[in-house]
């Protein structure tokens, strides 16, 4: 009897696996046809094989295939279209992945990546960086530094105010979040209305808030995917310690883990993938909401799973709202950020109603 138990377990451990693996290889499949359709449309109509042609060329640096097509052909294949996919996919899988951390952290299921006042912080600083020119030191990257500095700015205050006695509490650090975010926002609205609203700076700025990734490229494609790889990295050290917290700071304690470790390390990386994604894309709601979300109905909750799981639904998900953004008003592009909030305001407004119901 015991025998058979056991066995029906391990039969059932490994048909999840198996059923993970499809899932996971399913959402490779569709990234991969999002991201051929994505390159294929523009205001430049060009075929499927020169497309499959001068991405291989590239990729593999040499001429696998003869050359066909034009010169300005492969500039617009793979120095915008494609390092714009490229960005739209981290850029979700960066959210995604923020979203989970804070959902862990707060242990609250309606938690996102600018519940602690993060992606406020972020846009002040990078604002800061657009319109009154701070940082320029950094060169290009000066938007990209004032976004990371702005959103460990807010993070610090918010802890501050919720740390008691050495410890984070997480409903604390949720309130102060919120009282961060309203402050950091209103500091952004000040630096745009207080300077010259009709200046190219301030409309630039205005544009870059509500989201877009038209100014993609691969220097900045690959500093944040350097920066999220490594982020990623650290974070699946701990998907043990996450699991466990979910349970409450007590039960966590008693089995051994330090919970203020894992918090600063979840608060830490959350900063930074923020930080860098608002920094390159503008705020896009939504994204870390929703996503975790379906994703652990799909997959349950172990962080070992949800993780890689989100990283791709999120990417495919920015990717095509991405194309969203560029097709509904063509040859006009419509901000990523308001697709994004068309998207998933009302997969909120249905969380709330089931937990209200629930």
């Amino acid at each position: 009897m015991a025998d058979g138990t056991v066995s029906m377990e391990r039969h059932k451990i490994v048909q999840s696996r198996i059923q993970y693996g499809m899932f996971v290889l399913l959402l490779c499949a569709l990234i991969v046809f999002a991201a051929c359709f994505s390159v294929s449309i523009g205001a430049v109509d060009i075929d499927p094989a020169s497309i499959f042609k001068i991405i291989t060329n590239r990729a593999f640096g040499k001429a696998l295939f003869a050359r066909g097509w034009e010169d300005r052909t492969e500039t617009i294949i793979w120095s915008i279209r494609f390092p714009r996919v490229i960005m739209a996919f981290i850029v979700g899988a960066g959210l995604s992945v923020c979203g989970v951390l804070m959902q862990a952290l707060t242990k609250n299921a309606l938690a996102d990546p600018y519940v602690l006042g993060i992606s406020s912080g972020a846009s002040t600083g990078a604002v800061c960086a657009i319109i009154l020119g701070w940082f320029r030191f950094m060169g290009g990257y000066a938007t990209i530094f004032g976004a990371t500095l702005g959103a460990a700015l807010s993070i610090l205050l918010s802890m501050g105010i919720a740390s008691a006695r050495g410890r984070i509490a997480s409903s604390q650090l949720v309130l102060a979040g919120i009282a961060t975010s309203a402050l950091f926002s209103a500091l952004t609205n000040l630096v745009i209305y207080g300077c010259h609203t009709g200046s190219d700076k301030t409309k630039t700025a205005q544009y870059w808030m509500i989201g877009s990734l038209s100014g993609a490229d691969w220097g900045t494609a690959g500093y944040v995917a350097v920066v999220f790889a490594a982020a990623i990295g650290i974070v699946l050290l701990f998907v043990r310690d996450m699991d466990v917290l979910l349970l409450g700071d007590d039960v966590a304690e008693s089995l051994g883990v330090d919970t203020g470790r894992i918090k600063r390390v979840i608060i830490l990386m959350a900063t930074v993938l923020t930080g860098v994604v608002v920094s390159v894309s503008g705020v896009i709601g939504f994204i870390g909401l929703v996503v975790p979300h379906i994703v652990r109905a799909v997959v349950g909750s172990k962080h070992i799973r949800l993780l890689p799981a989100a990283i791709l639904v999120g990417g495919l998900s920015t990717m095509l709202a991405d194309v969203v953004s560029r097709v509904v008003m063509a040859p006009e592009e419509l901000p990523i950020g308001i697709v994004s909030a068309l998207m998933g305001a009302p997969f909120f407004l249905y969380l709330i109603k089931t937990e209200r119901d629930g």
